[in-house]
């Protein structure tokens, strides 16, 4: 008898939820919204402002593009550091590695880091078209990613905003890294939970 009045509360807050979310939506312009945010963010005002920006986005483009797919794979760092990447000596950045298009230069590589191909790293986290998620639950979020000295971060890994990864420390390969790593530890997984210590 509970279990069916909760279904009945429940169905009637979905259904008011689902009221909310379309009025909220109305008329809503959700690609002007994220310009809007870039635009504050970056402190781009005006019609130059906006050109600048469009001028921004594509030179990530480009470099992104050259950075996946390098004449050489060492140039692959070079690429990086042009898109504003903080990269230290002696890194290993893989083919197709995806670091956060919109603010690259929130993130920090340092010495002697490994990634491997098809992984990526944000330092932002965006419901670009859900305008009542946006609005209501998760607004734009913006934190840096900080791969300290000598960390090993296999293929298919994904490291999420504001992430610092320990030195030495190894991600199990195709992990989601949604907290901070320890230094000489082991993680794995989906999210990422400790393995084992290396020391």
């Amino acid at each position: 008898m509970s279990t069916q009045g909760n279904l009945g509360q429940d169905t009637e807050l979905i259904a008011m939820a689902i009221q909310e979310a379309n009025n909220t939506c109305s008329g809503a312009d959700p690609e002007r919204i994220n310009e809007e945010e870039l635009r504050e963010y970056y402190h781009l005002k005006g019609t130059v402002g906006g050109i600048k920006l469009k001028m921004m986005l594509g030179r990530q483009y480009l470099l992104q593009r050259l950075a996946d797919n390098p004449p050489h794979p060492r140039m692959t760092t070079t690429f990086q550091r042009m898109r504003g990447v903080r990269i230290g000596e002696h890194v290993f950045i893989g083919p197709h590695v995806h670091i956060d298009f919109l603010y690259p230069h929130l993130v920090t590589i340092d010495d002697f880091v490994s990634i491997g191909m098809n992984s990526m790293i944000f330092v932002h986290s965006n419901p670009t078209c859900s305008v009542w998620l946006k609005k209501k639950l998760y607004p734009r979020s913006v934190a840096p990613v900080h791969i300290k000295k000598g960390a090993w971060i296999p293929p298919g890994t994904m490291i999420l905003p504001g992430v610092t990864v320990g030195e030495h420390s190894v991600i199990g390969a195709g992990s989601t890294v949604i907290r901070n790593v320890e230094p000489f530890t082991m993680v794995a997984g989906q999210p990422a939970r400790f393995v084992k210590r290396l020391v």
